[in-house]
């Protein structure tokens, strides 16, 4: 009774927050600031260039911020102000007036002169050298607002750029980099340009060896008193600048320390050390092979410190994977007399041994439900050349919560063992920040699916990944090796290979030798962007060499050990792109397009390289792997087991979208529509309309489309997805949009169209 009394509760309150103005929350004598506006020359009709940008940054430097609105209604003061005052600091009361909610935002807030004083400083560094800005508060009834008015004047340009003249080595360097310069003639004056440009000469410096020098010891004069709107600009070293600063320094000793621990310091200096080239490594229980700091510490002996050396070292022994933490300390032997540096690195390892469980649950569109637990041991460092071993184990099962009460099991085991560089006959070098590598992969699974198969197969990788950058990555498995054997197979499966023969290849024992190639571009960690991009595309091959060595038996197929041997090439896109309207309310937007060739002993993909839709990640008012391929759709009523088949094609296009907003806490809402299909890529008689011909594609298109919930904790996201199918390409010509079927009061349809996706993380 108390949970019915609570849900009331706060049914009545969502109800009323959506016209209430919130401003029950205020007190007596209480002014609720709604916000601030600045005019921009109010009196003048001549525009300032970027006007709009330029008055929405200023608003938005103004504190403080109002309460938050959407449609104009203040939700969250609205919560705040209905939920009342708690008579008990836990409940349903409190959790709404203190997470939904939040308290007004006063008129008594505002500090009017100190936003006045802000606003102007921000003008003049962006060029406004002449700005004034000025300030009121104008309160009507209990809500109040501030109006700033900016009388900018005209906007500075950049008129001539002076460097040092004085012949020193310093001066010479920042001479000879003045072709790279930021401050250019006919720019506008902009203080985070002459930032940058401080900070560009410093990094040329710390090329050349000037370790001490700082961006600070630089000083950027501006004389604007030229006219013309117009300023010239000096670039000095300041006088000040300490004796240090001004003189580059190069590399003395390099001491490594592969086992560092604060406990032990003084012992492991005292300890005597590896020589390995210029390197001394402090190591004396011998962890560690000195051959591989090669590929990880990239200075020299009697070279000039730089930046780029520094930054690839430190970057390289982070993206390793095998310590904990990394340090490097640049030491000078006398900082008065001396110009040599003492190159110190502090490696603190991780534990060499660790283990990881996993559970987690899953609910498919299909009506099944279950779990799996697998089971990670790393090993570390295996060969004393920073190598990781990771073997897993895992376990899983199924169960069907309507239909036929069914059970599905998986047992799986793999090995991957991943060497911190590439092993090739040919030498590779790599410049990149992050460390390439070689892994070998082995693998295996035993797959029981209730009232179909059991089936048993096993795979075999060798391949490199290398990144080209911070937003590249590449992974080349010139060798893999896949073997399927179907250990069993039921009466249910053998009906359903008579209505459908073109199933019977996904079912025999097969062999795939490939060659593949995936390109990812990515830049969804730089959240300061607006728009943010994923694109990864894959290319694969098989068959091909094998082949030439195997002779063709009595049906006309190359078979190794009487298996099969597929021959097909795959190619597939995903392009991805995120764009942020508001920090809070992100467009979302996916194309995936996927071609498969099979030829030779092939006439279709294999089972596991075909392509799907339907599903949780995929269109989600399908069940999954239900749809197509083409205008097919398999007849459930003639599927006495009630279980959905594979419906598996060789050409895939699919197109996602998505608005995603923050809603409150760590819930998050979505709107959403996807579209696509599968097709096989030759006629397939048992399943007609199923053949890919381009000018039919977008005709067959299946739509569909839904709302979200997700819970998102940073660490994991929780997702439900409730979708419904708006055109079904199944149906004929002309009949295909389904809005007119939509039947929300009755039980039948909502069974049959309403499709709960239960997820782990986003769609994509």
């Amino acid at each position: 009774m108390r949970t019915f009394y609570n849900i009331a509760i706060l049914a009545t309150i969502i109800f009323t927050a959506a016209s209430c103005t919130g401003l029950k929350a205020l007190k007596e004598g209480q002014v609720l600031y709604t916000g601030a506006t600045v005019k921009i020359n109010p009196d003048s009709a001549k525009k300032v260039p970027g006007e709009k940008a330029l008055k929405s940054t200023l608003e938005e430097m103004t504190r403080p911020q109002p309460n938050k609105k959407i449609l104009g209604m203040r939700y969250k003061l609205s919560f705040y102000a209905l939920a009342g005052e708690p008579k008990k600091p836990k409940g349903l009361r409190n959790w709404i007036r203190t997470k939904l909610g939040e308290p007004p935002v006063l008129m008594s807030d505002l500090r009017l002169q100190n936003n006045i004083n802000i606003l102007q400083s921000h003008l003049i560094s962006k060029g406004y050298l002449q700005a004034a800005v000025t300030g009121e508060a104008i309160i009507k009834g209990r809500t109040g607002r501030a109006e700033y008015k900016a009388i900018t004047k005209d906007r500075y340009t950049l008129n001539e750029i002076k460097f040092p003249a004085e012949p020193t080595a310093l001066n010479n360097i920042i001479r000879r980099g003045s072709d790279k310069s930021l401050l250019k003639p006919g720019i506008f004056y902009d203080i985070d340009v002459f930032t940058a440009e401080r900070e560009r000469i410093d990094n040329d410096l710390k090329e050349k060896g000037y370790f001490f020098f700082n961006p600070d010891f630089l000083l950027l004069q501006v004389d604007s008193t030229i006219g013309d709107n117009k300023a010239n600009v000096y670039v000095k070293v300041k006088d000040i600048t300490p004796v240090e600063g001004l003189k580059p320094y190069r590399i003395n000793e390099i001491k490594i320390y592969p086992n560092y621990n604060i406990r032990r310091d003084s012992a492991l200096r005292l300890s005597k050390p590896i020589i390995h080239n210029d390197f001394k490594i402090y190591d004396p229980q011998n962890t560690y092979k000195p051959r591989i700091f090669d590929r990880l510490v990239f200075f020299q002996k009697d070279e000039l410190y730089n930046r780029a050396d520094h930054s690839l070292s430190l970057n390289r022994l982070v993206n390793l994977g095998t310590f904990r933490f990394v340090k490097a300390e640049f030491r000078p032997i006398d900082t008065l007399e001396s110009d040599l540096l003492d190159a110190n690195f502090y490696l603190t390892p991780q534990k060499k041994r660790s283990m990881s469980l996993q559970v987690t649950g899953t609910s498919k569109s299909n009506n099944f439900v279950g779990s799996e637990i697998k089971l990670s041991n790393t090993n570390r460092n295996l060969f004393r050349g920073a190598e990781q071993l990771v073997t897993s184990l895992a376990g899983g099962f199924e169960t069907q919560v309507s239909g036929a009460r069914t059970n599905s099991y998986s047992v799986s085991a793999s090995a991957r063992l991943i060497f911190p560089r590439i092993i090739a006959p040919v030498n590779f070098k790599s410049a990149s920040n992050y460390v390439p590598k070689t892994h070998i992969t082995l693998g295996g699974q035993l797959l029981n699916r209730a009232l179909y198969f059991t089936m048993l197969s096993g795979n075999a990788e060798f391949g490199y990944n290398w990144k080209g950058s911070q937003f590249v990555d590449h992974t080349f498995n010139p060798f893999s090796v896949t073997y399927v054997r179907t250990l069993k197979t039921t009466d249910s499966l053998e009906k359903l290979l008579v209505r459908v023969p073109s199933l019977r290849g996904n079912y025999e024992n097969q062999f795939i030798f490939s060659t593949n190639y995936r390109f990812t571009y990515s830049d969804q960690f730089q959240d300061a962007k607006r728009n943010n991009i994923y694109f990864q595309g894959t290319a694969e091959t098989a068959g091909n060499l094998v082949n030439a060595f195997l002779k063709k038996n009595d049906q006309g197929q190359k078979t190794l050990f009487n298996t099969a041997v597929n021959q097909f090439i795959k190619l597939e896109a995903d392009f991805r792109d995120y764009y942020k309207i508001k920090p809070q309310l992100i467009l979302a937007g996916r194309a995936n397009i996927g071609y498969g060739i099979p030829y030779g002993n092939s006439t279709v993909l294999p089972y596991i390289r075909q392509f799907f839709a339907g599903g949780s990640n995929d269109i989600r008012a399908f069940r999954a792997r239900s749809l197509g391929p083409g205008s097919y759709n398999y007849d459930l009523n003639l599927d006495s087991s009630n279980i959905f088949p594979d419906q598996g094609g060789d050409i895939k296009m699919m197109l996602n979208g998505e608005l995603r907003a923050k809603l409150f806490s760590v819930i998050h809402g979505a709107v959403f529509v996807d579209a696509g299909n599968v097709w096989t890529a030759k006629a397939d008689t048992s399943r007609i309309g199923s053949q890919f011909r381009l000018r039919n594609a977008i005709n067959e298109f299946a739509v569909g489309g839904g709302v979200g919930l997700r819970v998102d904790a940073s660490i994991f996201v929780i997702r439900f997805d409730l979708a419904m199918p708006f055109r079904k390409p199944w149906l004929p010509a002309g009949e295909r949009w389904v809005f007119n079927q939509i039947k929300f009061g009755d039980p039948a349809w909502r069974k049959q169209n309403l499709i709960l996706n239960i997820g782990i993380g986003y769609p994509f």
